[in-house]
């Protein structure tokens, strides 16, 4: 396993970083083989390991934890978790980006990894209804208590990026050091923008969803039906619909990226992720197994080399800077989520 500097924190991570959000009840339920396969993949290598707090609820960090016990291993890996999704409990504060709510879940999130200190707290997503300086500030607090070694961001549109590090030069604050977007094959939207930004500010970039919620595992291939009854298909039946223009566009180009993979002698799975550890701008790739088998599978591909021939045959088939499909969880500006935002009285309306 090859490392990589984390933008300019001086702190080296492989390639491969573990994500873990499979682990638990959403996915694996089984405590000490989600344990063993977090083992097998630091004995291979990997010191990179990323949760989150909302992962099952609590449950991923909590085995990530168990994992993690031993002050050897602890010591050796490096750990990211995230905040903002809403936590349980009643009241409208359980969730977001303001002081008192990343004060509250941090606290909660080193308890469940059973840690002193979190090495990436990223914020999961951005939050309208507070001000970045009021996040960045209190981020740079907890970095000055030792609770955290450093932060970054999750899924940020690039200006909201560039935003952040505007406010940090102009207050005088620390700034996010990483960015943890989509990215794959079927979903190469970052590289327009997001991905020269974060170079541009010497951030260290962790992509997640590389094989694309699935569809660059093999598994769905055009004209093959989808059983929507299990899996992720079972809890999103709409991203799978193969009757749906999108679902058949994914199709498309995974139908064309199957015979480009057979032909250089590699599996679907390694070529996607093989592309994405291709760019510049890329730390390290999350990969998400939920067995010891899928772990395995993935491991396998970490000597794939894709040449630039290879990647001018994929630049053919998915354009640099578009989506095949809007990849699935990523944050829309108010501009879009709220009409009224786009719409002036009824009465202003009227130009004469």
């Amino acid at each position: 396993m090859r490392y990589r500097t984390l933008g300019g924190t001086g702190i080296d991570v492989s390639t491969y970083c573990l994500g873990t959000m499979m682990f638990g009840a959403v996915g694996n339920p089984d405590h000490a083989d989600s344990v063993r396969i977090i083992h097998a993949a630091l004995d291979r290598g990997v010191n990179f390991v990323d949760t989150a707090d909302m992962y099952s609820g609590g449950e991923s960090e909590e085995i990530v934890g168990k994992a993690l016990r031993d002050p050897r291993r602890r010591e050796s890996t490096v750990l990211a978790t995230k905040v903002y999704f809403p936590m349980g409990g009643e009241g409208p504060n359980k969730g977001g980006l303001s002081r008192r709510w990343i004060t509250l879940a941090v606290e909660n999130s080193l308890r469940r990894l059973g840690t002193d200190w979190i090495d990436l707290y990223q914020v999961h997503r951005p939050d309208p209804r507070t001000d970045i300086e009021e996040t960045l500030d209190v981020l740079g607090d907890l970095v000055t208590q030792g609770k955290i070694r450093t932060f970054g961001c999750s899924t940020f549109p690039a200006e909201e990026i560039v935003e952040a590090h505007a406010v940090a030069d102009r207050r005088g604050l620390r700034r996010f050091r990483s960015e943890q977007p989509p990215y794959s094959l079927l979903a190469r939207g970052v590289e327009a923008s997001v991905l020269p930004v974060a170079q541009r500010y010497g951030m260290g970039v962790l992509t997640w969803s590389p094989l694309a919620s699935g569809f660059l595992t093999g598994r769905y291939r055009k004209g093959a039906p989808i059983d929507l009854s299990s899996g992720r298909a079972a809890l999103h039946p709409h991203r799978f619909d193969p009757s749906l223009p999108v679902t058949a566009a994914k199709l498309d180009a995974v139908e064309e990226l199957v015979a480009l993979a057979d032909e250089i002698g590699c599996s679907l799975p390694e070529l996607a992720i093989a592309f994405v550890t291709a760019h510049p701008a890329v730390t390290s790739v999350i990969i998400g197994p939920r067995t010891m088998e899928q772990l395995e599978g993935l491991l396998k591909g970490a000597p794939v080399v894709l040449t630039d021939e290879v990647l001018d045959r994929i630049d053919a088939i998915v354009p640099p800077g578009t989506n095949v499909y809007p990849p699935d969880g990523v944050w829309r500006p108010r501009a879009l989520t709220e009409p009224a935002l786009r719409r002036r009285p009824l009465e202003e309306r009227a130009a004469g």
